[in-house]
């Protein structure tokens, strides 16, 4: 495997759908030291996950957190990922994203905003 751009943009966000692809995606973040970002089929919907375990060194600034939670509120809030939607504060979830496109703007979206970036992630929520 090609170690991924940081941040991740959304063509490269690796498909972990399946134990083995989600093993393999996340063996890579820790080998590259990298927050860890997929997104995964559940059916007709999927899900984006990011770990923040997986680069041990790695902090997130506050502002872009702030911005993460606010972000997961909205999707929550206007129905686009399910309540159980998590925002961390290491491990990142939502659920019952409509559509692959979708998810894999989301994930580079979130990873960027990882890494301190939130202005994709902002954006995204403009465009939905």
């Amino acid at each position: 495997m090609q170690p991924l751009p940081i941040p991740c943009p959304a063509d490269l966000v690796p498909d972990a759908t399946g134990q083995d692809a989600f093993t393999a995606a996340y063996r890579q973040a820790q080998q590259q030291r990298a927050v860890f970002v997929a997104v995964e089929s559940q059916g007709s919907r999927w899900a984006v996950k990011a770990d923040v375990l997986t680069a041990p060194h790695h902090t997130i600034d506050t502002k872009a957190y702030e911005a993460v939670c606010e972000a997961v509120i909205h999707l929550i809030g206007t129905r686009q990922v399910r309540p159980d939607s998590s925002a961390g504060p290491v491990y990142f979830v939502l659920h019952d994203v409509d559509g692959e496109g979708r998810a894999r703007e989301l994930a580079a979206a979130l990873h960027a905003a990882l890494y301190g970036d939130p202005e994709p992630l902002v954006s995204c929520l403009r465009s939905s």
